[in-house]
Protein backbone atom coordinates (compact mmCIF):
# COMPACT_ATOMS: atom_id res chain seq x y z
CA UNK A 1 0.00 0.00 0.00
CA UNK A 2 1.51 3.21 -1.01
CA UNK A 3 1.01 6.94 -0.61
CA UNK A 4 -0.01 7.32 -3.98
CA UNK A 5 -2.68 4.19 -3.98
CA UNK A 6 -4.22 6.06 -1.21
CA UNK A 7 -4.38 9.19 -1.78
CA UNK A 8 -2.64 9.90 1.43
CA UNK A 9 -0.02 12.40 2.17
CA UNK A 10 2.06 10.48 4.99
CA UNK A 11 1.84 7.01 5.82
CA UNK A 12 2.72 3.67 3.81
CA UNK A 13 2.80 -0.15 4.25
CA UNK A 14 3.83 -3.48 2.72
CA UNK A 15 4.06 -6.89 4.29
CA UNK A 16 6.79 -9.05 3.11
CA UNK A 17 7.26 -12.86 3.09
CA UNK A 18 10.75 -14.35 2.50
CA UNK A 19 11.42 -17.86 2.09
CA UNK A 20 14.52 -19.64 2.83
CA UNK A 21 17.56 -17.61 0.93
CA UNK A 22 15.19 -14.79 -0.12
CA UNK A 23 16.75 -11.30 0.29
CA UNK A 24 15.01 -7.98 -0.48
CA UNK A 25 16.61 -4.47 -0.67
CA UNK A 26 14.25 -1.67 0.81
CA UNK A 27 15.13 2.08 -0.48
CA UNK A 28 13.34 4.90 0.97
CA UNK A 29 15.00 7.91 0.73
CA UNK A 30 13.08 10.83 2.78
CA UNK A 31 11.06 8.64 4.66
CA UNK A 32 11.93 6.65 7.76
CA UNK A 33 10.83 3.07 8.26
CA UNK A 34 10.26 0.57 10.90
CA UNK A 35 10.27 -3.04 10.45
CA UNK A 36 8.12 -5.39 12.56
CA UNK A 37 8.82 -9.17 12.54
CA UNK A 38 5.48 -11.40 11.93
CA UNK A 39 6.88 -14.49 12.45
CA UNK A 40 10.33 -16.58 11.45
CA UNK A 41 13.33 -15.36 11.65
CA UNK A 42 15.43 -12.60 9.08
CA UNK A 43 18.66 -10.43 9.86
CA UNK A 44 18.20 -6.99 8.80
CA UNK A 45 20.38 -5.03 7.94
CA UNK A 46 21.02 -1.12 7.99
CA UNK A 47 23.58 1.63 8.68
CA UNK A 48 26.23 -0.72 8.70
CA UNK A 49 24.95 -2.95 11.40
CA UNK A 50 23.27 -6.00 11.10
CA UNK A 51 20.29 -6.66 13.46
CA UNK A 52 18.32 -10.32 14.10
CA UNK A 53 14.44 -9.66 13.92
CA UNK A 54 13.01 -12.99 15.58
CA UNK A 55 9.43 -13.64 16.30
CA UNK A 56 7.30 -17.23 16.98
CA UNK A 57 4.36 -15.54 15.65
CA UNK A 58 2.03 -12.60 16.96
CA UNK A 59 0.43 -14.12 19.86
CA UNK A 60 3.21 -15.53 21.67
CA UNK A 61 5.76 -12.95 21.93
CA UNK A 62 6.37 -9.43 21.67
CA UNK A 63 8.31 -8.32 18.77
CA UNK A 64 11.59 -6.59 18.44
CA UNK A 65 11.37 -3.57 16.33
CA UNK A 66 13.77 -1.97 13.84
CA UNK A 67 14.06 2.00 12.77
CA UNK A 68 15.82 3.19 10.00
CA UNK A 69 16.30 6.76 8.89
CA UNK A 70 16.29 8.22 5.52
CA UNK A 71 19.61 7.98 4.48
CA UNK A 72 19.87 4.17 4.68
CA UNK A 73 19.13 1.86 2.47
CA UNK A 74 17.34 -1.71 4.70
CA UNK A 75 18.06 -5.19 3.26
CA UNK A 76 16.73 -8.26 4.72
CA UNK A 77 17.35 -11.70 3.99
CA UNK A 78 15.47 -15.04 5.45
CA UNK A 79 17.47 -18.05 6.96
CA UNK A 80 13.77 -19.58 6.95
CA UNK A 81 10.31 -18.49 5.99
CA UNK A 82 9.70 -15.35 7.85
CA UNK A 83 7.34 -12.53 7.56
CA UNK A 84 7.49 -8.72 8.65
CA UNK A 85 5.59 -5.72 7.74
CA UNK A 86 7.46 -2.60 6.51
CA UNK A 87 5.73 1.13 7.17
CA UNK A 88 7.39 4.20 6.54
CA UNK A 89 6.62 8.31 6.93
CA UNK A 90 8.32 11.40 5.36
CA UNK A 91 11.44 12.13 8.17
CA UNK A 92 14.40 14.65 7.88
CA UNK A 93 16.76 12.02 9.68
CA UNK A 94 16.86 13.24 12.99
CA UNK A 95 17.40 10.04 14.42
CA UNK A 96 20.09 7.22 13.97
CA UNK A 97 19.46 3.35 13.13
CA UNK A 98 18.19 1.62 16.87
CA UNK A 99 16.78 -1.86 17.40
CA UNK A 100 13.94 -1.31 19.90
CA UNK A 101 13.78 -3.93 22.16
CA UNK A 102 10.48 -5.26 23.68
CA UNK A 103 11.27 -4.41 27.02
CA UNK A 104 11.41 -0.72 26.20
CA UNK A 105 8.12 -0.97 25.06
CA UNK A 106 4.83 0.01 27.17
CA UNK A 107 2.14 -2.77 27.46
CA UNK A 108 -1.22 -1.97 28.98
CA UNK A 109 -4.70 -2.97 29.12
CA UNK A 110 -7.03 -0.78 28.05
CA UNK A 111 -11.08 -0.62 28.07
CA UNK A 112 -13.19 -3.58 30.79
CA UNK A 113 -16.11 -5.76 29.76
CA UNK A 114 -16.55 -6.80 26.19
CA UNK A 115 -13.98 -4.31 25.48
CA UNK A 116 -11.02 -5.42 27.01
CA UNK A 117 -7.98 -5.71 25.12
CA UNK A 118 -4.03 -5.48 25.39
CA UNK A 119 -1.81 -2.32 24.03
CA UNK A 120 1.57 -3.03 22.87
CA UNK A 121 3.20 0.99 22.37
CA UNK A 122 5.41 -1.02 19.65
CA UNK A 123 7.11 2.76 18.87
CA UNK A 124 5.04 5.22 19.93
CA UNK A 125 5.90 8.18 22.23
CA UNK A 126 8.46 8.36 24.23
CA UNK A 127 9.81 6.01 21.76
CA UNK A 128 11.82 8.43 19.20
CA UNK A 129 10.65 8.81 15.61
CA UNK A 130 9.80 11.80 13.68
CA UNK A 131 6.17 10.88 12.12
CA UNK A 132 5.79 7.36 12.65
CA UNK A 133 3.25 5.34 15.36
CA UNK A 134 2.76 1.90 15.94
CA UNK A 135 0.78 0.03 18.26
CA UNK A 136 -0.12 -3.99 18.34
CA UNK A 137 -3.26 -5.04 19.59
CA UNK A 138 -4.52 -8.43 20.99
CA UNK A 139 -8.24 -9.00 22.03
CA UNK A 140 -10.02 -11.49 22.70
CA UNK A 141 -12.47 -13.75 21.12
CA UNK A 142 -15.96 -11.72 20.80
CA UNK A 143 -13.81 -8.68 22.08
CA UNK A 144 -14.66 -4.69 21.17
CA UNK A 145 -11.60 -2.56 20.40
CA UNK A 146 -11.32 0.98 19.88
CA UNK A 147 -14.21 1.73 22.45
CA UNK A 148 -15.51 4.12 22.48
CA UNK A 149 -15.03 4.76 18.58
CA UNK A 150 -12.67 7.61 17.94
CA UNK A 151 -10.99 9.74 15.46
CA UNK A 152 -7.70 11.52 14.17
CA UNK A 153 -8.74 13.02 11.11
CA UNK A 154 -8.62 16.81 11.82
CA UNK A 155 -12.21 16.59 13.18
CA UNK A 156 -13.68 18.32 15.93
CA UNK A 157 -10.29 19.38 17.10
CA UNK A 158 -8.23 15.42 16.70
CA UNK A 159 -4.74 15.43 14.89
CA UNK A 160 -4.43 14.43 11.49
CA UNK A 161 -2.84 10.91 10.90
CA UNK A 162 -3.27 8.34 8.58
CA UNK A 163 -3.69 4.66 9.84
CA UNK A 164 -3.64 1.15 8.88
CA UNK A 165 -4.83 -2.01 10.72
CA UNK A 166 -3.13 -5.20 9.53
CA UNK A 167 -5.20 -8.33 10.53
CA UNK A 168 -4.28 -11.77 11.89
CA UNK A 169 -5.80 -14.12 13.97
CA UNK A 170 -5.16 -17.45 15.92
CA UNK A 171 -7.81 -19.30 13.72
CA UNK A 172 -7.51 -19.03 10.04
CA UNK A 173 -11.50 -19.40 9.75
CA UNK A 174 -12.09 -16.22 12.04
CA UNK A 175 -12.88 -12.46 11.10
CA UNK A 176 -13.41 -9.14 12.59
CA UNK A 177 -15.73 -6.42 11.51
CA UNK A 178 -14.41 -2.78 11.28
CA UNK A 179 -16.38 0.66 10.99
CA UNK A 180 -15.25 3.66 10.50
CA UNK A 181 -17.67 6.65 10.56
CA UNK A 182 -18.60 10.40 10.35
CA UNK A 183 -21.33 11.76 12.46
CA UNK A 184 -21.22 15.07 10.67
CA UNK A 185 -21.57 14.26 7.28
CA UNK A 186 -22.70 10.78 4.97
CA UNK A 187 -20.06 8.11 5.52
CA UNK A 188 -20.24 5.15 6.42
CA UNK A 189 -17.96 2.07 6.11
CA UNK A 190 -17.75 -1.52 7.28
CA UNK A 191 -15.38 -4.41 6.70
CA UNK A 192 -15.06 -7.91 7.03
CA UNK A 193 -11.35 -8.58 8.20
CA UNK A 194 -9.99 -11.77 7.84
CA UNK A 195 -6.49 -12.73 8.42
CA UNK A 196 -3.67 -11.19 6.87
CA UNK A 197 -6.16 -8.61 5.24
CA UNK A 198 -5.41 -5.00 5.58
CA UNK A 199 -7.80 -1.66 6.24
CA UNK A 200 -7.37 2.04 5.77
CA UNK A 201 -8.61 4.05 7.62
CA UNK A 202 -9.22 6.91 6.01
CA UNK A 203 -11.19 9.24 7.85
CA UNK A 204 -14.01 9.41 10.80
CA UNK A 205 -15.14 7.48 14.16
CA UNK A 206 -13.19 3.56 13.72
CA UNK A 207 -14.11 0.71 15.88
CA UNK A 208 -13.05 -2.99 15.92
CA UNK A 209 -14.67 -6.05 17.21
CA UNK A 210 -13.88 -9.99 17.04
CA UNK A 211 -15.67 -12.68 15.86
CA UNK A 212 -16.16 -15.42 18.53
CA UNK A 213 -14.21 -18.12 15.99
CA UNK A 214 -10.81 -16.88 17.22
CA UNK A 215 -8.31 -14.91 19.11
CA UNK A 216 -7.20 -10.69 17.24
CA UNK A 217 -4.41 -9.52 16.68
CA UNK A 218 -3.97 -6.11 14.67
CA UNK A 219 -0.93 -4.23 13.98
CA UNK A 220 -1.30 -0.41 13.66
CA UNK A 221 0.71 1.44 11.73
CA UNK A 222 -0.32 5.59 11.52
CA UNK A 223 1.69 9.06 10.42
CA UNK A 224 0.39 12.40 9.68
CA UNK A 225 0.75 16.01 11.26
CA UNK A 226 2.34 15.10 14.60
CA UNK A 227 5.63 14.87 14.75
CA UNK A 228 8.29 13.62 17.39
CA UNK A 229 7.09 14.45 21.38
CA UNK A 230 4.06 15.49 19.99
CA UNK A 231 3.52 12.00 18.50
CA UNK A 232 1.77 11.44 21.96
CA UNK A 233 -0.97 13.64 21.33
CA UNK A 234 -4.38 11.81 21.66
CA UNK A 235 -7.36 11.09 19.59
CA UNK A 236 -10.83 12.55 20.06
CA UNK A 237 -13.75 9.63 20.91
CA UNK A 238 -17.24 9.68 20.00
CA UNK A 239 -19.17 11.59 22.60
CA UNK A 240 -22.20 9.67 22.34
CA UNK A 241 -20.04 6.77 23.90
CA UNK A 242 -17.75 7.87 26.00
CA UNK A 243 -19.81 7.43 29.06
CA UNK A 244 -18.77 3.62 29.96
CA UNK A 245 -15.58 4.72 30.63
CA UNK A 246 -16.95 5.23 33.77
CA UNK A 247 -18.92 1.51 33.69
CA UNK A 248 -17.73 -0.75 31.73
CA UNK A 249 -20.28 -3.58 31.97
CA UNK A 250 -22.60 -1.15 31.69
CA UNK A 251 -26.59 -2.62 32.11
CA UNK A 252 -24.71 -5.47 31.01
CA UNK A 253 -27.91 -8.31 30.40
CA UNK A 254 -27.92 -11.45 32.47
CA UNK A 255 -29.13 -14.69 30.92
CA UNK A 256 -31.49 -16.29 31.50
CA UNK A 257 -34.33 -13.29 31.65
CA UNK A 258 -37.29 -14.39 33.14
CA UNK A 259 -39.71 -15.95 31.54
CA UNK A 260 -41.89 -14.33 29.41
CA UNK A 261 -45.70 -14.72 30.42
CA UNK A 262 -47.95 -16.96 28.22
CA UNK A 263 -50.08 -15.47 25.87
CA UNK A 264 -54.15 -15.57 26.87
CA UNK A 265 -56.52 -16.64 24.54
Amino acid sequence: MTVEDAGWRYLDFSVHELQEGEKLEIAHPGREVAVVPLGGEVQAEAGGKSFKLARTDVFSDPPYVLYVPPAEVLRVSAGARASFAVGGAPAEGRYPVRLIEPQEMRTEMRGGGPAVRQIGHVLAAPLPAERLILYEVISPLGGWCGWPPHCHDGFDGSPYLEETYYFRFDRLDAFALQRNYRTDEDFDELFVAEDGDLVLVTKGYHTTTASPGGNLYFLNYLAGELTNEERSRPPCFDARFTWITKDWDGARLSLPTPAVAPMRE
